[in-house]
């Protein structure tokens, strides 16, 4: 699989990730050997995970995997930090609660360090110098090799960068940042795209397939058993983007698939792979069998007609202050 640097950094990753949301809670050891085996013979190396999924059992499942299925140095890491099972306050980004967020998730990882240490939600609760100070801290250790965030707007995400890259050598420049980003969602381009591409900040999308609807697997009145829309705890996650625009979306991209004698899933993906500031979408696949047919999006580059079709029929909406005052 081709490596891409992760933002601007030395760092290289392959240009697809392995997701594991759904490891511990929905998806089983057995299910997630042959996920981590597949991904790693196909020359993958970044793995995604947070210390919340599956309340800690994706890192400490991808931890026991890497005890003896795949070696550790063949994998690139990333976990995250942030997000807290209290709705009172959702989003922890104290210098305290980070630091131990890491040690935790380093325990259950079975590992000295991470490759890359995320911030999973901005907090307007504590001051934004002192959240990033943990990943200097972080990164000065040795417990993280780079750092990046996730979910953070744009602002969040320029003024973060900014103040990273103020001091070099003392601060950890961001590598990365998370953001949901595929056909059914270029909310990213507005803000987030332009500061990533600015401050040299790779752009890791989350759910690149919109959430598997871009799959084609919903289309009419379709819903597989062992879908996520199936699933009680994930039918709304799935529910926002089956509405007449996304279906419009999905016609194209199935129609453009039919064309290239491929599938939606692929043209839907190698489309988001290929975006200007993109380093690598994270894909969350249940099984082997669904993994190994997103990984067979390698050989598969988009012809230019096909690229502007699928921008066209996706495009967003963005009006002031994001087009030229000119024309308005």
């Amino acid at each position: 699989m081709e490596q891409r640097h992760l933002g601007r950094t030395g760092l290289r990753v392959s240009r697809i990730g392995l997701g594991t949301l759904t490891w511990g809670r929905d998806t089983d050891e057995h299910d997630a050997a042959d996920l981590l085996k597949t991904f790693w013979e196909a020359g993958g190396t970044l793995v995604d995970t947070a210390d919340v999924y599956g309340d800690g059992e994706a890192e400490y499942l991808l931890g026991q995997l890497m005890d003896g299925l795949v070696p550790r140095r063949d994998l690139v890491i990333s976990t995250k930090a942030g997000s807290v099972p209290d709705p009172d306050r959702r989003v922890d980004g104290s210098r305290g609660h980070l630091l131990s967020a890491l040690d935790a998730s380093l325990a259950r990882l079975g590992t000295d360090h991470v490759d890359v240490w995320h911030l999973h939600s901005y907090d307007p609760a504590t001051p934004l110098e002192e959240t990033l100070q943990a990943l200097d801290i972080a990164v000065a250790s040795g417990r993280a090799r780079y750092a990046g965030v996730a979910d953070f707007c744009g602002w969040q995400l320029a003024r973060a960068a900014t103040w990273q890259l103020a001091a070099p050598g003392s601060r950890a420049r961001l590598a990365s940042t998370q953001m949901e980003y595929s056909l059914l969602q270029r909310g990213v381009e507005r803000e987030v795209l332009p500061a990533a591409l600015d401050t040299g900040v790779g752009l890791l999308p989350s759910s690149p397939l919109g959430r598997g609807v871009l799959t084609g697997k919903y289309r009419g009145d379709t819903v597989p058993s062992d879908s996520r829309r199936a699933s009680e705890h994930m039918a709304a996650f799935v529910e926002p983007y089956l509405d007449d625009t996304a279906s419009r979306i999905v016609d194209a991209v199935t129609t453009a698939a039919d064309g290239l004698a491929v599938t939606p899933l692929q043209v839907a993906l190698a489309w988001v792979r290929d975006r200007p500031g993109v380093t690598a979408p994270v894909v969350g696949a249940r099984n082997a069998r669904q993994l190994a047919a997103a990984l067979s999006v390698e050989a598969l580059s988009l012809p230019d007609e096909i690229c502007r079709a699928l921008d066209d029929v996706s495009a967003p909406v963005h009006r002031y202050p994001d087009h030229d005052w000119s024309t308005l």
